[in-house]
Parts: C-alpha cells; structure tokens; sequence
C-alpha cells in the first residue's frame, strides 16, 4: 500500500471526513507547503523524527512549520538525548519518506510530542505521506488522532 492511501485509509478510519490533497508540486519544505494551500507557514505542521539515542525508540515531534525544534528541551521532556535519524530509520520506523512524514499512519506506533504553537490556529495542514500531498485538520484533531502530548518545543 502507498504512504498516501496508507494516510488516506487512517484519516478514513477516524470517520472526520478529511480528504489528502496533491498539491501537484513539491511541499518538501513548510515554506512550500504554506504556499502550495495558501496559509501562513506557521500552520504547517511539520512532522520531524528524532531516534532517542539510549533506547534507540523513534519520537515524532511535529511542531509549527516556523518553528525549530529545541533538542535540549526535548530531550529534557522524553528523558533521552535526541539524535538525527537518518533516512533509513525514518521510513523503517513510520513507513514515510523525509519530507512526507505524515503525523498518523505509521508503521509502527511513535512517541509523539505536539508543538503548542499549533494550538492558536483554526486549522493547520500536515504532509500526507509523500512531499506533494497534504491534508487539512484542526489542532485539537491533530491531538486526539496522534495520541500526542502539547508541549513546548522550541
């Protein structure tokens, strides 16, 4: 199964009626994405994979699209030093190539942590499993359909 119907499939099990949407161009970056739908890049939720270097676990921190992710302060928040994770681990661990990283549909279940900063929008868009595909949704349906915990993370 492609990422994209991967995406589709979990959206359309949470029965919300959310739709993926191909842009027909790369949305690699948030910049990108902001533009492709039209919103300030600050909507873009942006998905990053860090590999928790003790226990070797992936952590999903998906934050604003303006925003960098405090490695520090994270760690600090999970307990574990943060590392890069390279290409392999990321589509090993989500199913998901970088730059499509998608927020639910992974291959395997991921310690999510949510920027705070997402919460002051109506809506927000997130990748779709591939660099040109996105969806739009709510910051209180990106929590409750990624499990995830708002904190600060930059």
């Amino acid at each position: 199964m492609s990422s994209i119907l991967r995406v589709q499939e979990a959206l359309r099990a949470l029965g919300l009626g959310h739709e993926v949407v191909d842009l027909g161009l790369s949305a690699r970056t948030a910049a990108d994405a902001a533009k492709a739908v039209g919103c300030q890049v600050d909507q873009i939720a942006k998905s990053l994979v860090f590999r928790l270097r003790e226990s070797g676990r992936p952590l999903l921190v998906v934050t604003s699209g303006a925003h960098r992710v405090d490695e520090a302060r994270v760690a600090a928040l999970v307990g574990e030093t943060l590392e890069r994770a390279d290409a392999a681990f990321v589509r090993t661990e989500t199913g998901f190539a970088i730059g499509g990283v998608a927020p639910i549909g992974h291959a395997k279940p991921v310690l999510t942590l949510i920027d705070e900063h997402l919460l002051a929008f109506e809506t927000i868009w997130a990748a779709a499993g591939h660099p040109n595909s996105v969806f739009r949704l709510t910051p209180a349906e990106l929590v409750t359909m990624t499990g995830g915990r708002v904190v600060t993370v930059s």
